[in-house]
């Protein structure tokens, strides 16, 4: 690995990770935190929302080469998640509030993510204990249908929240444009596109669990 790209890796996985532990902890410490008047969504929007974001300069390393990954896999998850920032951004903050979807989904990310990174971070130096491994490989079984539950169960009261609100985020006609577009018709769509790209996402971390954990498996009983 050149020394330039090697370096940026690692800078960029290790903002990610303290990122992702930053999230992670006003998360948990909000719950311990009852002086504070700020609502969960009050502390975590602005850290969230550069942090899922930033990830889209995972998309441009796929393109250039600077990682292995598919970039159609890729974009599909980060822009998944960038979605439901914008959907909550739609809601009434005491909407959001008013459901644990918030931290159920942010707890699930968080996790997934700080694993995630750590990992990456640890292989570019070639210093990754088995444990880590396993914990990439194995915790998604847990965490991907949590995070995915979270997600639609996010979208699900924006659906709600959209049909009593028609308005929301629609351009109805007549209008100088001729054009129309429904927000509520656009999260019904979405929600039908995570039955196939769930399936699709989750199939290739399994086989990517396999590839990693099942190769080392078989070099211990070649030894």
């Amino acid at each position: 690995m050149l020394p330039f790209k090697k370096l940026y890796l690692i800078a960029y996985n290790a903002i990610e990770v303290i990122g992702w532990s930053y999230v992670f902890y006003i998360l948990i410490s909000h719950y311990g935190d009852n002086a504070s008047t700020l609502s969960l969504w009050d502390k975590i929007w602005l850290p969230l929302t550069f942090i899922q974001y930033s990830a889209y300069l995972e998309v441009i390393h796929c393109i250039i080469g600077f990682v292995p990954s598919n970039a159609f896999i890729t974009l599909a998850q980060v822009s998944s998640r960038a979605f439901l920032i914008l959907v909550l951004f739609s809601l009434p903050w005491e909407f959001v509030e008013s459901s644990l979807c918030l931290p159920y989904t942010v707890l699930s990310w968080s996790i997934t993510e700080i694993l995630r990174y750590l990992y990456y971070l640890l292989n570019i130096i070639s210093c990754v204990p088995k444990f880590l491994t396993w914990l990439r490989y194995s915790t998604f079984m847990v965490l991907y249908p949590t995070g995915i539950s979270g997600e639609l169960w996010c979208i699900y009261y924006a659906i709600v929240y959209s049909m009593s609100h028609p308005e929301l985020w629609s351009y109805a006609l007549p209008n100088p444009w001729n054009f129309t577009f429904s927000y509520l018709y656009l999260l019904i769509i979405i929600v039908l596109t995570y039955i196939p790209g769930s399936f699709i996402l989750y199939s290739h971390m399994l086989s990517q669990r396999k590839k990693i954990l099942g190769t080392k498996v078989a070099v211990k009983k070649v030894k």
